[in-house]
Order: C-alpha cells, then structure tokens, then sequence
C-alpha cells in the first residue's frame, strides 16, 4: 500500500518521529483498550477526549479499530476520506483530519476493507510515521484500539505513554484484561496500567471489580495496575448513542457524563511517563525486522 520510499525510513528516524509526538511537544499518547468486545471502549474513547477537551485541552482521536470503524458513525459525522485513503497515497493525514464535538479532532479509519483488518507491522509503522510527520499541536492523542488482543493492539498499547483498559462485570471481560496486561508485560511494559471500570452499579462495585482484577495480576504477574475511576451504568448512554451524540452532550447531568467528567480530571492528573516499550528504537527494529 505505501510507496516503496517508506522503505528506506530507519528505525531510529521513526523512532524521532514518536519522539515528537510524547517526548518533545509533551504530548500524552493515550491508549484506550479492554481485550474483549463489548465492554463499551469506543464511548469511553469519545466521551474522555470530550472531557478532556472541556478541560481547555487539545485532544485528537485515532480511530484505531481499522477494519470496522465506527467513531465517525457513532458521532453522526461523515467522513469523506479515511486511513484507508491514507494507505493508498491518495491523501495525507491532514486532509483526513475530522471536527468533532468540543474541538476534539478525529481521524477516522475505513469500516468493511478487509485489507485494513490486515495490515502488516510496517504499515501500521506507516501511519505512525504519517502522524507524526503531521506533527500536531495536542495535549492528548487518544488511540482508540480494536477489541481483542492482537498484535495491532499490542503495537498501539506499546507505543503509548497511558495504557487505559476498560473492563466490566463479566467473566470474559476480566479474563481478556488479564491476557492483555500479561502479553504486554511479557513485552516489557513497566509502567502502570490504569483501569476504568465500566457499566457498574456504583463506586463499590467498581472499585470490587478493580480487587479482583488488581489481585490476580498482583499474583502472578510482575505489574502494577492503578485505579481510575468507574462510569455507572445508565440508560442515557444507549439513548445518546442512538441519537448519534456522545452522552456529555446528549445528556450533561446524567450519573454517565458525571462520571466522565471525574475521569478526565484523574487522566489529566496524571503525569506523562516514559515510553512503555522501554526502547522506542529496539521496539521498531524488531517490528520491522519481522517484514524482512
């Protein structure tokens, strides 16, 4: 899909290009995962890059689920070129680039291109690179991750400076959690994971959740998990999404936007940590190295 000149980028040029994005401009590169599908990931990627944005701070959001995306949908708003436009050198990131509610920009991938489900190492390397380049000025770019815990999902959690993962009240949702921090710390994340619990009854019931998680991990992996808050369960958040809005919109006084609220305070309360693979640049290399 890119033209061979993308070939001749070296590990540690792109490795600067990240720089850029975390280190440099001190932007906080924020990944937004939870394993499992169905535990409400994409409504807490949009509703915390609004709050976030309420706060007076510059926000973008990756749509990273590449091959079914829905940001764009789910916000009732058209986007007329994609990543998929991106990949094929049709046209840069910036022409890409959609307004969203609060200022919060997004870039939208492609929903039902099925070569987009499948990108190589390189080519997720390719849109990185294509971000970086693009250099914008932000305070948090939101990676919006696909569901499950694959190796793009992986590459993006990697890469980020804030590892957010959603988890719920089921069984499967705290099993996927549990894999996904195990193949990252396997990879050598270090810093801590933060853990949102969503659709619960009430504080103590997320915060119970959280035990349960914090204690097998304390158990038998060598990670540190950090509570950051819950977002209650609430009819207004499927009302707001049926309308096509997120639900600090639809619906500013309901126990959901409250909660998000308190959740963009506790994310931009956090500090920016060094990159969780470690070493950007060996990182790189072994992932391209794979595409030789």
């Amino acid at each position: 899909m890119f033209e061979q000149k993308n070939c001749s980028v070296t590990p540690i040029d792109q490795a600067s290009s990240l720089r850029n994005m975390n280190a440099i401009e001190e932007i906080n590169v924020l990944a937004i995962t939870g394993g499992k599908g169905g535990v409400g990931k994409t409504n807490i990627a949009i509703n915390l890059a609004i709050a976030l944005a309420d706060l007076q701070r510059k926000v973008m959001l990756l749509d990273a689920d590449f091959g079914l995306s829905n940001i764009d949908v789910m916000l009732g708003i058209r986007a007329r070129k994609n990543l998929h436009h991106v990949l094929r050198n049709e046209c840069g990131i910036q022409d890409i680039v959609l307004d969203g509610p609060h200022g919060v920009q997004i870039i939208p991938a492609a929903s039902g291109v099925k070569e987009m489900a499948n990108l190589s190492a390189h080519e997720h390397m390719g849109i990185i690179d294509s971000i970086s380049e693009f250099n914008p000025s932000l305070d948090y770019f939101i990676i919006d991750t696909a569901p499950g815990i694959g190796e793009n999902v992986s590459l993006f959690t990697q890469l980020a400076n804030n590892i957010l993962i959603v988890v719920c009240d089921e069984p499967a949702s705290l099993a996927d959690a549990y894999a996904l921090i195990k193949i990252l710390s396997k990879k050598g994340v270090k810093q801590k994971f933060q853990i949102v619990t969503n659709m619960v009854e009430s504080s103590a019931h997320g915060e119970r959740l959280f035990s349960q998680l914090e204690k097998v991990s304390n158990h038998f992996l060598e990670a540190s998990l950090e509570y950051c808050g819950y977002i209650p369960n609430d009819k207004y958040v499927k009302k707001a999404i049926k309308k096509q809005q997120s639900v600090i919109d639809a619906y500013p006084a309901s126990r959901s936007s409250l909660g998000f609220v308190r959740l963009a305070r506790h994310i931009n309360n956090l500090p920016i940590s060094s990159n969780a693979s470690g070493s950007v640049e060996l990182f790189l290399e072994r992932q391209l190295s794979n595409q030789l």
